[in-house]
């Protein structure tokens, strides 16, 4: 008798960002997903046969998108998840680098200089001189 994929595997749920465009109102923004995390366990049950051994030996942590679809933070229409990645291994995943890490190394391969944060710009004085009152 085959082992069901249970036995096979602990479960775990857990949280990750995303950031995903609304259809509607063309707004983008940062959505927290619901995603199980199953992980191979460190032995085989007791029952399982040559051919569970060999399937055993090929498998692999990875994760599993439980939501298809959110609700956007601006318009609040629900829109599906632009992904076709409902499953992701763990092995793939973990060399994957940020965001702010390959911005840097885009700018460091191209020989530009890091780019300066953004400053507030200054208040005119129309708006930073002592008031006289009304005239």
């Amino acid at each position: 008798m085959a082992l069901d994929e249970r036995a096979l595997f602990t479960e775990k749920s857990e949280m990750r960002l995303a950031r995903y465009q609304c259809p509607k109102c063309r707004r983008i923004g940062d959505y927290s997903i619901r995603w199980v995390r199953r992980s191979k366990k460190d032995r085989l049950p007791a029952g399982a046969d040559e051919g569970d051994r060999a399937k055993f030996a090929k498998l692999r942590d990875y994760l599993l998108r439980l939501e298809d679809e959110v609700t956007c933070k601006t318009c609040g229409k629900r829109f599906e998840i632009p992904s076709q990645h409902s499953l992701m291994f763990v092995d793939q995943l973990a060399g994957l680098p940020n965001d702010e890490d390959l911005e840097r190394e885009i700018n460091v391969a191209s020989g530009e200089p890091e780019p300066v944060p953004d400053s507030k710009p200054a208040l005119p004085a129309r708006f930073t001189r002592k008031s006289s009152g009304w005239k």
